[in-house]
């Protein structure tokens, strides 16, 4: 392999690892805490949280093109056609996938461990921690699911990164940029490389998951 696809899959991992990390950061807490907490309204967040988790891929790029254009709001950063425009239009995918697998894993726990947490005399927050560590697991499927999406995306990679040569061409891109001008041992070549990444990690996690 050239310097060139050395590039391509380093990118290709950053740019997903970074936005994974960004979006569990947030999602986790918030799936845990929605989850968790029986409040007004909390239908209505979950089926807003349901809904996002299947956003097209283009709307969220669309929306990110559209802040990040010199016209946007955000436009005087100059980061449209940057790796960082490819992490936030990830994040904004990511996000709601991983929160919603998360209220979905926590829900069913809740119960049990609020009444065990009450009867050891655990506060709030302690009853929070233990229910995070009970669900564990079902939290790393979570934010694998959302890696797994993030590493797949082609649309709105395409639309806010430009699929611009040593800058912004990720995987996904490279193969349909390959495959467009009919280079499919390439094109092949990146999309084995690409399964081979999704394989390890679902390994480890499977592993893990194991371990319990």
């Amino acid at each position: 392999m050239d310097a060139e696809v050395y590039n391509i899959i380093f990118l290709s991992l950053v740019v997903t690892i970074a936005s994974t990390i960004i979006a569990a950061c947030g999602a986790i807490p918030l799936g845990v805490l929605i989850g968790s907490k029986e409040f007004r309204g909390k239908k209505h967040i979950v089926r807003f949280i349901n809904t996002f988790m299947g956003i097209p891929p283009v709307v969220a790029g669309l929306v990110v093109y559209m802040s990040l254009s010199r016209n946007g709001p955000f436009g005087g950063f100059g980061l449209l056609f940057t790796p960082a425009a490819m992490i936030i239009a990830q994040v904004i995918i990511v996000f709601p996938i991983i929160t919603g697998l998360v209220i979905s894993a926590v829900k069913p726990k809740v119960k049990i461990i609020w009444e065990t947490g009450k009867g050891l005399g655990l506060n709030e927050s302690e009853i929070l921690r233990l229910l995070f560590f009970e669900c564990k697991y079902p939290i790393i499927s979570a934010i694998m699911a959302g890696y797994g999406r993030a590493i797949s995306e082609v649309g709105a990679i395409m639309l806010v990164g430009g699929n611009v040569q040593h800058r912004t061409r990720v995987m996904t891109t490279a193969i349909v940029l390959e495959t467009g001008k009919g280079n499919f041992d390439i094109a092949l070549a990146l999309g084995i490389i690409l399964l081979s990444i999704s394989f390890v990690i679902n390994y480890l996690v499977h592993r893990i998951q194991e371990g319990k």
